[in-house]
């Protein structure tokens, strides 16, 4: 399952969660209530083989 990363728009909390890709995103601050949004993280890709 990925990881996700969320902040808040109101008291900057920062955390990471894991979530299923079928769960729903997180809409409220745990810390404050306030409304989070998802942050967009580079993907590890690696490459095998000549092509």
């Amino acid at each position: 399952m990925p990881t996700y990363s969320y902040a808040c728009t109101e008291c900057d909390n920062r955390f990471d969660i894991v979530q299923s890709f079928s769960d729903d995103s997180l809409t409220v601050c745990p810390e404050c209530t306030g409304k989070l949004r998802k942050l967009f993280n580079s993907v590890g890709i690696v490459f095998k083989g000549s092509g």
